[in-house]
């Protein structure tokens, strides 16, 4: 059997391919010769960065499995892959931690000001240090305070572990049911259950001091004109679920009014090429959709994804 891995996959998962008698390939194929190319292939596997879409799936015969490493399956067809006879799997659980993690990251950077101090200090920390000192004097602490979870599957809910890990109130909205509490594996292999609050978008939305995305693009934005004008003065936000989950031009407004203290991005609407407006404003906290892009994270994503191939195959 022959595999592509075209956006790359760890190196233990390939050699337990490898050893499964599966030829890998891990050199990537740009999108436009994918046409050419992949209908050579058994199977592949993609990240967030290669497209299959109808098109390329009706010229690959041969295909007989998908595989996306991560949660998101918004760049493949799936249904459509599915009608066909292909098999699309993912593995929704691996990269949970590293995403909660980074959207702890821009929380922590977002109430001290680093999005703006590490901007700022290499142009002006040698001619103006009090007053960037001044500047930014007034953050704040994240224990006390209440997080609103929006969309409460695995990453929300690990994100939530993290909230209550470090002294914060979780509010979560959902479409199912949220469980009343989540164990904490604390150091030590100590576990405590804390209890979780579910609450309706509009009590989230008026609540919350800080809010994290954490659902599948919905064809809309889910935060938009009428959800900022539920939020809290000064609320926080973190979207790194999918782009297009919050209108980015309400974003701005929100942020240029004061109504959003600042935003952690790392996904946007039109990736690859993020609106200016975004890259640039002094309010932003930014990376390039680098939830499950850790070492561990990759590592488990490589090896339940092998796995899940080798299963197949072999059934």
């Amino acid at each position: 059997m022959k595999l592509l891995a075209n956006d790359g996959i760890d190196p233990i998962g390939k050699e337990l391919l490898e050893r499964a008698g599966f030829t890998v390939d891990t050199v990537h194929i740009p999108q436009e010769e994918l046409v050419s190319k992949l209908p050579y292939y058994d199977a592949v596997t993609v990240r967030s960065a290669t497209k299959l879409r109808k098109e390329l799936i009706d010229v690959c015969p041969n295909l007989k499995l998908i595989g996306r490493g991560g949660v998101g399956m918004d760049n493949i067809d799936v249904a459509y892959a599915r009608s066909k006879g292909i098999a699309v799997v993912n593995t929704p659980a691996a990269s949970s931690l590293s995403v909660a993690e980074l959207v702890f990251a821009h929380l922590y950077g977002g109430v001290r000001f680093l999005y703006d101090a590490n901007r700022r200090m290499p142009l002006e920390g040698d001619t103006g240090f009090a007053g960037l000192k001044k500047s930014f004097a007034k953050g704040v602490e994240l224990r006390g305070k209440t997080l609103g979870v929006i969309g409460f599957g695995r990453i929300g809910q690990e994100t939530a572990k993290v909230a209550l890990g470090v002294g914060m109130d979780v509010v979560a909205c959902d479409f199912v049911n949220v469980p009343k509490t989540l164990t904490l594996n604390l150091s030590g292999g100590i576990l405590v259950d804390v209890p979780v609050k579910q609450s309706s978008m509009e009590e989230l939305l008026k609540t919350a001091d800080f809010i994290s995305l954490h659902v599948p693009f919905l064809n809309k934005p889910v935060l938009g004109k009428a959800e900022f004008d539920l939020m809290k003065e000064g609320v926080g936000i973190v979207n790194a679920s999918r782009g297009g989950t919050i209108d980015e031009a309400e974003l701005i407004a929100a942020l240029d009014s004061g109504k959003v203290a600042f935003a952690g991005l790392d996904v946007f609407e039109n990736e690859p090429t993020p609106r200016k407006e975004l890259l640039l404003h002094k309010k932003v906290s930014l990376t390039p959709h680098i939830g499950a892009a850790t070492n561990e994270a990759q590592e488990r994503i490589g090896v339940e994804l092998a796995n899940i191939i080798i299963d197949f195959f072999q059934r």
